[in-house]
């Protein structure tokens, strides 16, 4: 990263006021990370489905399945908060960045994608640990 993108832009470098089209860009870079939260939410929504429906089946079979280690179900619920937590945090930074647009004093920040992709690479790290441990 470059020290330039991590400091305001001086006001002579901005337009005096920000054109629609940046407006526009921004609303599109929020609606792709309500897109990408809601991936997110849908994915652990699946992963907490599917250990519901390994649990009914151990049930069904009579117990006669290994049982469940009851690590994927805590691992959904997480993926859903991770999502939920990606939508409202995309929301204040909508906000922040409309903010600076409208008095021309943007400057960007990174911190939300570094979140994020800590907290995902996080998750997927303990479903690797998880699938290796139980195959």
């Amino acid at each position: 990263m470059t020290e330039a993108s991590s400091t305001p832009l001086s006001p002579e470098s901005l337009p005096s006021k920000a054109s629609p089209a940046d407006h526009l860009a921004n609303e599109r870079t929020l609606l792709a990370w309500i897109r990408t939260g809601i991936g997110i939410i849908a994915f652990g929504f699946a992963v907490v489905k599917f250990s519901l429906f390994v649990h009914q089946l151990s049930l069904a079979v009579g117990n006669r399945l290994p049982p469940p280690r009851g690590y994927s179900a805590g691992i959904g619920i997480a993926l859903v908060g991770l999502g939920t937590l990606t939508i409202l945090l995309a929301y204040q930074r909508y906000r922040r960045t409309e903010q600076q647009l409208k008095s021309g004093t943007y400057a960007t920040s990174p911190i939300l994608l570094q979140l994020l992709i800590a907290l995902i690479a996080l998750v997927g790290v303990a479903l690797l640990v998880y699938l290796i441990s139980t195959t």
